[in-house]
């Protein structure tokens, strides 16, 4: 690998948005002063994505999937193919703002990050979707949305840190990506793979930061709206969290946790949302593989001692200790 920039685009059926995305992804780029690339992982689209870059963007390399095989899996075989050593993961339905990437570059002097998210606004206003990732929990349970700001901006011009980097704009260290064992492609097709990548990071002693004056614009996520009904949807992601729970918690604390969760299921049986009830069916079925996930993360922890996923929130929330935060 060379030190350059690398941005790695999975696709789904984003010909549409290429026209608006794709030029300010090289604007950014050429602000730089680095080598650069671009590489679109495309996952099997049924539109006209191929032909479109081949026809408007030759110098992007493209590599295509066998089957739709979702985020994770083409995420990681984008990531695999990049020959520069920071890599900038982008949804594709991101534009970057001119000087992207200028302000995030500093932190890679310190060898123990892996990586940088910068703050998401709306594709055509300034408000903010996604800032810093705030830890916060319910019971022993992790709670994977939540965002936080300073009040005072000035306060942010050394960046903040992140409980998780999102996969909308995660500028990462590749060798670190590599050690760490990249993507976990149980996750796929899609959600909390993520946030379990970056905790991941963070146990095995890396860092995760939010650079505020780093801007991007986000277009929601039209293309997992457009592929799923609302009930699919929401079936992955309560099982990709109960992944990340079987994955991460201490043997006790997963105690605790699949306790809590067989409440749970009984409230929303009671409810009436039994997609809640296919999720945990989902994660049973499954729970070997997650065992193994949780295997691999030790043999690549290599018997040293692993920070906890509360040692990593305490570090978090000491950081900002008598500082005015914003939560949202």
């Amino acid at each position: 690998m060379q030190k350059g920039i690398s941005v790695v685009i999975p696709n789904y059926n984003g010909a549409k948005l290429f026209p608006e995305t794709l030029p300010t992804v090289f604007t950014a780029l050429k602000n730089t002063s680095l080598p650069w690339e671009i590489i679109v992982c495309d996952d099997c689209s049924t539109d006209n994505s191929i032909a479109f870059l081949q026809a408007g963007f030759p110098e992007i390399k493209i590599i295509t999937t066998k089957s739709n095989s979702g985020f994770s899996v083409t995420a990681n075989k984008g990531i695999n193919a990049a020959q520069f050593d920071w890599i900038l993961l982008l949804n594709n339905d991101v534009k970057l703002e001119p000087i992207y990437f200028y302000p995030q570059l500093k932190y890679f002097e310190a060898s123990d990050t892996f990586g940088i998210m910068g703050r998401i606004v709306g594709w055509d206003n300034d408000t903010i979707q996604d800032g810093a990732k705030y830890p916060s929990f319910h019971g022993v349970k992790i709670k994977t949305a939540g965002n936080y700001l300073l009040k005072n901006e000035a306060e942010m011009k050394n960046g903040l840190y992140s409980m998780y980097l999102s996969g909308a704009n995660a500028f990462i260290n590749k060798n670190v990506f590599l050690q760490i064992g990249g993507f976990d492609e149980i996750f796929s097709p899609f959600y909390v793979e993520d946030y379990e990548l970056s905790l991941r990071a963070w146990r095995l002693g890396y860092k995760c930061y939010y650079e505020h004056s780093a801007v991007c614009r986000h277009q929601t996520s039209t293309t997992i709206k457009s592929k799923n009904r609302k009930n699919e949807i929401e079936k992955i992601y309560n099982r990709n969290k109960m992944y990340l729970h079987a994955i991460h918690l201490t043997s006790a604390k997963r105690y605790v946790y699949y306790v809590q969760l067989f409440f749970e299921m009984l409230t929303r049986i009671v409810t009436g949302r039994f997609a809640f009830v296919q999720s945990i069916f989902a994660f049973i079925k499954n729970y070997k593989q997650v065992r193994n996930s949780r295997k691999r993360f030790y043999q690549k922890a290599n018997n040293k001692n692993v920070l906890s996923v509360k040692d990593i929130s305490d570090n978090i929330l000491n950081s900002l200790k008598d500082k005015e935060i914003v939560r949202f």
